[in-house]
């Protein structure tokens, strides 16, 4: 039933407010009509309501039957029987479908309203009991019998004034706030009776609950059991207040400026400005463009219906918009179209990258098939080399040659699984990982993506996760084709993307993520190399940076190989790139105070007054004019280097070995060996064994400073120690490098070609090295190599015959001497 106050139905030539209504019940209280058993009387059928005696409730009139009915009712001043449906669904009720107890009421008016609804203004007047129906007319009648209620206490009984005082005001305080023209009539309503009653009717219960009101015969018990519910609606209509009231002292300026702005969208709705749905109709829009699947559509649609039942202004609103942007802002589907031409994509290759033959080739190779194929997913490839090399910078020029968007991303340090899968939504400042946010950013979802420095990811499980983990999913063909981002929680398809993974140390790659890529070495670079890489790309690249293309400014051969090899010590260019850079900012500043800048080239001298003292001389060769003394080579993060190995005897006790230079574990075991070794095998070196009793033996490696570990010096120490042993000479230019077992094996070793470039820097000619290693040396290129001879040996007796000359050393120590002198002293 609709809710109506007393004002809203009655006009003033009929009755002028609720105290009308109150009078005339008061004025007809002992009017009780008188009704007959065996009369037929007019059965209104009614919903959601329930009329007490006296009272008066406007009650909403739908169904046919009952319009007719208290149409005729109205004019004929009838006597009516008013019951209430125990299931308000029921649309044609029966006499099963109806509360047996009810009210006799007569109906004081019918109003029609101005959507052509009826409402029936209805007096009530006794209580009647529903004997049986007739349902064979237009409407319902039926048999009734009068039901009337029990004394009143007397008008002195305090305890029943209190009880009616105390149903009265409490009721009035729930029924201001909600029905405040019902407050009204039930303020100027005296008769206790009518003030039980009236309560019963407008309080806010079920009918469940009236119905045991009605049947109530006393009305001390309908007034204390209505009491109980009247208190309970005062308790929630309290708390309700609070709540309104702690909203309203919470109304701040950010919830002031969403009303506001609700206003200005409205006004510009009436002049025709601004959209319907605003934000959401603008994603909407957009999102008519995309290509997605069902699942994005549906998450998408779920995303916008959640904005439509939020404030604009509120936290949860910008979270969701954000996500809904998101969404938006990456390339579902969409792929750049790829240069198949072989030959235009070799050129760029080469044009900005000098050597590197294996990646260019690879990609070439992936070319290919994709113009044989049509589609392909693409290669997971892993650069690995020194820093400087062009690793990094060489994803550029794949993108360019393949037509592809290029974006890179460093992995140095991440030690957060989210930086890859993304953050749950449930956070605060959630956002997706670095994948999906640089997918976003290259616009494409083939684009040639960059991890860059991927051996500096933190290996290892942490409170946060593990990122290298999440990274096998990325880097694994077979799975990246579905990748999960935890905030776009949704399947993205990454096979298409081409990943290109750099790392200076492979060895520092946990095993499961190295076995995804395909690994191509980028190795350091020949001085020869360097400066045309120089002269080729790095010296145009900073007369333009400096704005000195004009200048004509130059550097010579001589110029390039005095900065690389005396103010570098790299296996790259990096160093070398800022050298040239530091010497064209000093002509730049000498071009300035001058006034003019002067065509020339610039020579060795040249170089070496703009850049001033030399930090760094070569290890170069130190001859075989010292016992003990032998030239090994080592792999470094920086590239290659040789180093000496220095043995020296001393008298003493014998038996003892130091090792000194900074030497780790594993070098040092491999000094140990050694010496056991040349003890097991005196005979082969025609070495007294009785020397190790009395000489002390001491292993050097210079550059204290320098940390140096790993077993490929095993051969050079062997070496070191013999001729130390023997004071035999160690042939001319020769270098060497191995590990070595105690049984006397040469095992092969890693970083071959940069030993062989700091070789050849060196001026070394011969090499010795494991017979496994020659696969290695063949897959060199030629200019590596051209000047080198290599001796491949398999035991530590072929490194001895063939790096040991007969020839001793001039002023050999007589090893011996210190023997035959104890020996004659003991005689």
């Amino acid at each position: 039933m609709k809710d109506f106050s007393f004002d809203e139905l009655m006009d003033d030539s009929q009755h002028s407010s609720s105290m009308s209504f109150i009078a005339n019940i008061e004025g007809t209280k002992h009017e009780v009509p008188m009704v007959e058993t065996d009369e037929l009387i007019p059965i209104l059928p009614v919903r959601n309501v329930m009329l007490f005696p006296m009272s008066i409730m406007p009650i909403s009139i739908g169904r046919k039957p009952s319009l007719e009915l208290v149409k005729e009712a109205s004019a004929s001043n009838a006597i009516i029987g008013l019951f209430s449906q125990n299931d308000d669904m029921i649309e044609s009720p029966t006499e099963n479908d109806l509360y047996h107890t009810g009210c006799l009421a007569r109906v004081l008016r019918v109003i029609t309203l101005p959507d052509n609804s009826y409402v029936a203004v209805i007096q009530g007047y006794t209580r009647a009991r529903l004997i049986d129906i007739d349902a064979s007319g237009s409407y319902l009648k039926g048999h009734v019998e009068t039901y009337p209620e029990d004394a009143l206490p007397s008008k002195h009984d305090k305890q029943f004034k209190a009880l009616i005082s105390t149903l009265k005001d409490v009721a009035l305080k729930c029924m201001q706030a909600d029905n405040p023209s019902g407050a009204l009539a039930l303020e100027n309503i005296n008769d206790p009776e009518i003030v039980v009653n009236f309560i019963a009717s407008n309080i806010n219960i079920t009918n469940k609950e009236r119905i045991v009101l009605l049947e109530m015969n006393s009305i001390i018990d309908r007034a204390d059991k209505l009491l109980t519910h009247v208190n309970k609606q005062y308790q929630f209509v309290s708390l309700k207040r609070n709540i309104q009231m702690r909203t309203r002292e919470a109304l701040n300026k950010q919830q002031r400026d969403y009303f506001l702005r609700q206003e200005i969208q409205n006004i510009q709705q009436e002049l025709g400005e601004g959209s319907e749905e605003g934000d959401i109709a603008e994603l909407r829009a957009k999102s008519e463009t995309m290509d997605w699947n069902d699942d994005t559509k549906k998450a998408f649609e779920k995303c916008l219906s959640k904005l439509g039942h939020m404030n604009a202004q509120s936290p949860e609103y910008q979270t969701e918009y954000q996500y809904a942007q998101t969404i938006l802002s990456l390339p579902w589907r969409k792929c750049t179209k790829d240069n198949l031409n072989i030959k235009t994509a070799e050129r760029i290759l080469n044009k900005d990258h000098y050597g590197m033959e294996k990646v260019k080739e690879r990609i070439l190779e992936h070319l290919a098939v994709l113009k044989l194929r049509g589609d392909f997913k693409s290669p997971i490839i892993c650069l690995y080399g020194p820093p400087g090399v062009g690793k990094t910078s060489l994803g550029k020029s794949i993108a360019k040659a393949m037509n592809r968007n290029y974006v890179r991303v460093s992995l140095g340090g991440i030690h957060d699984e989210s930086e890859i899968r993304g953050h749950r939504r449930t956070y605060i400042g959630a956002m997706p990982g670095r994948i999906i946010k640089n997918l976003a950013k290259a616009g494409s979802s083939n684009p040639v993506f960059i991890l860059d420095e991927i051996d500096k990811v933190v290996a290892q499980q942490t409170a946060n996760g593990d990122p290298a983990s999440a990274l096998l999913e990325v880097l694994d063909p077979e799975q990246n084709e579905a990748f999960h981002d935890n905030y776009l929680d949704l399947d993205y398809d990454l096979s298409k993307v081409m990943f290109i993974a750099t790392a200076n140390n492979v060895g520092a790659i946990p095993a499961p993520l190295l076995d995804r890529m395909e690994l191509i070495e980028v190795s350091g670079y020949l001085t020869e190399e360097k400066m045309a890489i120089a002269k080729q790309h790095l010296l145009p690249k900073n007369l333009e940076n400096l704005g000195m293309t004009e200048s004509g400014i130059k550097i010579s051969k001589q110029g390039f190989e005095k900065i690389i090899e005396s103010y570098t010590r790299e296996s790259g260019v990096r160093n070398l790139d800022k050298q040239i850079n530091k010497v064209l900012r000093k002509i730049a500043l000498e071009s300035v105070r001058e006034g003019q800048t002067t065509q020339r080239e610039l020579s060795a001298a040249d170089i070496k007054t703009y850049l001033g003292p030399e930090p760094y001389n070569r290890d170069k060769y130190q001859g075989n004019e010292y016992a003990g003394v032998v030239t090994g080579l080592a792999w470094t993060a920086v590239g290659g280097e040789i180093l000496f190995i220095e043995t020296s005897l001393s008298k003493g006790k014998g038996g003892k070995l130091t090792l000194t230079g900074n030497l780790g574990d594993v070098m040092k075991e491999s000094a140990v060996l050694a010496l056991e070794y040349l003890k097991a095998h005196c005979d082969m070196l025609n070495i007294n064994s009785e020397i190790f009793n009395f000489w002390n033996i001491h292993i050097h490696v210079p550059e204290g400073a320098t940390p140096k570990d790993g077993p490929s010096a095993g051969i050079t120490i062997a070496t070191s120690l013999a001729s130390a042993l023997t004071q035999r000479k160690v042939r001319k230019n020769i270098a060497m490098t191995g590990e070595i077992t105690l049984r006397g094996k040469v095992l092969p070793v890693g970083g071959i070609k940069e030993k062989i470039l700091a070789a050849k820097r060196a001026g070394i000619t011969d090499i010795l090295i494991c017979h496994e290693n020659r696969k290695d040396i063949e897959q060199i290129p030629e200019k590596y190599v051209k000047g080198l001879t290599f001796h491949y040996v398999d035991k530590v007796k072929d490194v001895l015959d063939f790096a040991l000359l007969d020839e001793k050393i001039s002023n050999p120590v007589d090893l011996e001497a210190a023997i035959e002198k104890t020996d004659s002293t003991k005689q």
